[in-house]
């Protein structure tokens, strides 16, 4: 017989029967009722010793994100007992628990292997801003100790990418960690990206190469072993000088070749690999195919685990799989459309229950939102917006503020706004790509930038565990940045992908 039992904030599954002298210590078992819990919760839950098992659910999900932490953890004892130095590559699907997969092993190398310093590094940094104030409030909480005491611990544990490459420039020594987590390593720098900020904004005026090859450099200096693992996100990339997965591998080729390199048997796919040139040349490489280091299943999206295939279809133009796959999941998952701002947060509230967050979010080039009350230029405070309560005007659910999609990556909400703009566009059977400069739009032409943009509008998509409601501005027939054909094509395209309109 089960029951369902909270502890430490988080509801889990646990058996009566009287359990094994090797368990009794431990009567919680394997499943967490359904929803799944944010990354936040997941987080706090393994910070307090809890397995990565007892925060997933009984399902396939659950045992694919068991099967991959398994696998680099085989990596990991492999590196330590042979003197190898390794790297994995690990792939997944939108919400399918790359960065639980990474924070478990963070947790698990460094509380049962001192001698390890396993730390989870990000790039995205309001991803590791709301983790540590997530951490630090329940930790003081917990132990009765300051936020800034608890802070310091939380730390060592997780760091911003940034901070660890710059305490590798003070030395030429090995770094204190034998095992480090990338999240998100797609984002890293490519080597004009890292060379322009080292040298205008750190000052290292002979800096000259990628971010890739800086860090693997760094932890080379080893001289037994070590382990890379590298989290990637599949259209993921946002931003300016990123350079997905290639500038990892092209370092790997041409410096490291000892290196025992590790990848997801899905890492040529074109989500992973846009440049078939470079996936070519890549191929030299030695690597180990390993199935196990892919995410196939999407935990986020708990209610619809084809929720990335959606929007993959409707992002690259295929309304009739779009609308295929929208059929798959709507009753699980509802997307709804409207051209009333009002509606749609209307709509936000009243599915929300209990404690479900829901909030607004919006491209970052979103600029013509905002004779709607949707500004993308203020910045929000990401730890307050994602952690505080409903009293406070500067969260989420008042849906005054707004974020963007450099805010959302990596983290979540249960249900959301999407405040589609002008920026993203369907016309004449295709999509266009603009960007806002000074009074009027200007084309996207350059393939990188357009792709930058698609991914915006794919990590939108993707933000919300429980469901999402879309919405279109009518547009100002007086207003030459925001006429009504700007929209129009785009909202009947939305609607040809099958998406209700409310």
């Amino acid at each position: 017989m089960l029951n369902a039992r909270r502890v430490d904030g988080v509801y889990f599954k646990h058996s009566t029967r009287t359990p094994s002298r090797q368990n009794r210590s431990r009567q919680m078992v394997t499943v967490r009722l359904s929803p799944y819990p944010t990354i936040i919760e997941a987080a706090q839950a393994l910070y307090r010793d809890h397995q990565v098992e007892e925060i997933t659910r009984a399902d396939a999900s659950a045992h694919n994100l068991t099967v991959t932490t398994n696998k680099i953890s085989q990596i990991i004892e492999d590196s330590k007992k042979n003197n190898k130095k390794s790297i994995c590559f690990v792939t997944g699907v939108p919400g399918a628990g790359k960065t639980l997969a990474g924070l478990n092993i963070a947790t698990v190398r460094a509380k049962e292997h001192n001698d390890e310093h396993a730390v989870f590094l990000s790039g995205n940094g309001p991803l590791v801003e709301v983790l540590r104030e997530a951490l630090a409030r329940d930790e003081s909480i917990r132990e009765g100790i300051p936020k800034k005491d608890a802070h310091r611990k939380v730390a060592s544990f997780i760091q911003n990418i940034h901070h660890f490459r710059d305490e590798a420039l003070k030395t030429e020594h090995a770094p204190y960690e034998k095992v480090v987590i990338f999240d998100e390593a797609q984002r890293a720098w490519g080597k004009e990206q890292a060379s322009k900020f080292m040298q205008q904004k750190r000052g290292y005026p002979d800096f000259n190469m990628s971010e890739p090859a800086f860090l693997i450099g760094a932890m080379n200096r080893h001289h037994d072993w070590c382990t890379i693992v590298c989290l990637i996100g599949g259209g993921q990339e946002i931003n300016t000088g990123e350079a997905g997965i290639s500038e990892w591998l092209i370092a790997l080729k041409e410096q490291y070749r000892d290196w025992n390199i590790y990848v997801s048997n899905r890492l040529n796919d074109k989500d992973y690999f846009w440049d078939p040139e470079l996936s070519e040349s890549i191929s030299q490489i030695t690597c180990k195919y390993e199935p196990e280091l892919h995410l196939s299943v999407s935990m986020r999206s708990f209610r619809a685990d084809a929720l990335s295939e959606f929007a993959s279809y409707v992002i690259d133009n295929q309304p009739e799989r779009a609308r295929e796959a929208y059929l798959r999941i709507s009753d699980r998952y509802p997307i709804v459309l409207t051209r009333d701002l009002g509606a749609a947060k209307a709509w936000a509230r009243t599915q929300a229950r209990g404690t479900e967050r829901y909030g607004i979010v919006a491209s970052s080039g979103a600029i013509r939102l905002r004779p709607d009350g949707i500004n993308v230029k203020d910045k929000i405070d990401a730890s307050v917006w994602f952690l505080n309560d409903q009293s406070d005007i500067r969260t989420s659910f008042y849906m005054e503020e707004v974020a963007t999609e450099f805010d959302v990556q990596g983290l979540e909400l249960d249900w959301i706004v999407i405040g589609w703009d002008a920026d993203f566009r369907y016309k004449d059977g295709s999509w266009n790509h603009y960007n806002f400069r000074g009074t009027s739009w200007q084309g996207v032409h350059q393939i990188q930038r357009q792709l930058y943009l698609k991914n915006a509008y794919r990590v939108l998509f993707t933000r919300a565990r429980q469901g999402v409601v879309i919405y279109i501005p009518k547009g100002d027939a007086s207003d030459h940045t925001r006429p009504p054909e700007f929209y129009d094509e785009t909202f009947n395209y939305l609607k040809a992908c099958g998406i209700k309109v409310i």
